[in-house]
C-alpha cells in the first residue's frame, strides 16, 4: 500500500506566507477559525512592542477572533534574531499542541519560517576582528560599496541581501573571508536539511500590479492612522534612530521626515517605493522555497480542502 505524502510522525504545522500587503492575516484568520487553530506570528517586525501601525499588526478585533503568539514580545532596543525566534516558536508550537490546538504559522519573514522548520545552519564562530574591520569600512564608504564587493564574490547572496542591509552584507563578507566559501553555498546546503515538522506551506500571491496598488493604499492608511505620531512617540520614549527596528521600512522614513531631512510628500513616495521593492524581494525568496503551494487570497475553499487533507 502506498504511503501518503502526509503520513508522518512529525507534528503538523500549516504555514501561510507571502509578500507584505497581500492579505495574509484575513486569509489565515478565516481558516484558523474553521480548523480550531491558533496562530504563531512569523513577521520579524510584529514582535516589537510599541510598533503597531507601521508593522500592520492584527487589530484587537482580529486578535479576539484567533489568538496570536509571538507578537509584542520584545522592546525595540532588545536583541532578537532568527535563532531566538526558532526557539520561541518551537516552544509555542509545543504549548499549542499540548492544548489540542492546530498550529498555523503566519507571516512574511522567510528566514524566520525557515529557521523554525529547519533550524539555522551552523558555521564557524564569527571572527570579531574581521567584523570590526568591515563595520568600520561600512561607516567610511557605505554599505553599497560593500554590497558590490559581495556581488563579485557571491552573486546569489547579493541578490538576496539588500544593498542597505549592512548587517547581513558584513556577515556574508566575514563568512567568505573566514571560510573561503560563499555564504550562499551554506544556505543552499542547509536548504536540503530535513524539516523538524510536517508542514503544509501556502504562499499567497496576486498580480504584481494589484499588489503594488494594495501596498500604496496600505501606506496611505498607515499615515492616516497615525504612523508619524507613532514614530514620534517612539523617539520620545528614547528609542534611537540607529536601533535595528527603527531603521526598518516605515520607521526609517518617518524618522527622516521628523528630523527635517525629507519633506512629508517625498517621504511617503519613498516609503511606497521601498515597500514595493521589499515585497518584490519577499516574492523572490518564497519562489525559491521548496514545497510551496501558491494560491490567491480569494481561494479560501481550495486552501480549506488542502488543509483538511493535510491535517486528517
Amino acid at each position: 500500500m502506498e504511503t501518503s505524502k502526509f503520513t508522518t510522525s512529525k507534528q503538523k504545522v500549516v504555514i501561510i506566507c507571502g509578500p507584505t500587503g497581500v492579505g495574509k492575516t484575513a486569509f489565515a484568520i478565516k481558516l484558523a477559525l474553521k480548523f480550531g487553530a491558533e496562530i504563531i506570528n512569523s513577521d520579524s517586525m510584529q514582535i516589537y512592542k510599541h510598533m503597531d501601525i507601521g508593522t500592520a499588526k492584527p487589530t484587537p478585533e482580529e486578535l479576539s477572533l484567533v489568538p496570536h503568539s509571538l507578537i509584542d514580545i520584545v522592546t525595540p532596543d532588545q536583541p532578537f534574531d532568527a535563532a531566538m525566534f526558532s526557539n520561541r516558536a518551537a516552544q509555542e508550537e509545543e504549548r499549542l499542541r499540548n492544548l489540542g490546538k492546530n498550529v498555523f504559522m503566519v507571516g512574511g519573514t522567510g528566514l524566520y519560517i525557515r529557521a523554525f522548520l529547519n533550524g539555522l545552519f551552523r558555521s564557524e564562530p564569527a571572527e570579531d576582528i574581521v567584523l570590526e574591520k568591515l563595520r568600520a569600512e561600512a561607516e567610511t564608504v557605505g554599505s553599497a560599496i560593500l554590497h558590490e564587493r559581495l556581488k563579485n564574490i557571491d552573486q546569489p547572496a547579493s541578490e538576496k541581501i539588500h544593498p542597505n542591509d549592512t548587517f547581513r552584507i558584513i556577515r556574508a563578507l566575514e563568512h567568505h573571508e573566514k571560510t573561503g566559501r560563499p555564504i550562499s553555498e551554506s544556505w543552499e546546503d542547509h536548504g536540503f536539511r530535513e524539516s523538524r515538522y510536517d508542514y503544509l506551506k501556502i504562499c499567497l500571491g496576486i498580480d504584481r500590479a494589484d499588489l503594488y496598488e494594495r501596498i500604496n493604499r496600505r501606506v496611505e492608511i498607515m499615515i492616516q492612522e497615525g504612523l508619524p505620531d507613532e514614530v514620534k512617540k517612539l523617539l520620545e520614549m528614547g528609542y534611537r534612530r540607529d536601533l535595528k527596528p527603527m531603521k526598518s521600512i516605515g520607521y526609517r522614513h518617518m524618522c527622516e521626515f521628523l528630523a527635517g531631512e525629507v519633506d512629508f510628500d517625498k517621504s511617503i513616495e519613498i516609503l511606497k517605493q521601498d515597500t514595493r521593492r521589499y515585497a518584490k524581494r519577499q516574492l523572490t525568496w518564497f519562489r525559491h522555497e521548496p514545497n510551496a503551494i501558491w494560491l490567491a487570497p480569494k481561494e479560501i475553499e481550495k486552501a480549506s480542502e488542502l488543509i483538511s487533507k493535510f491535517l486528517n
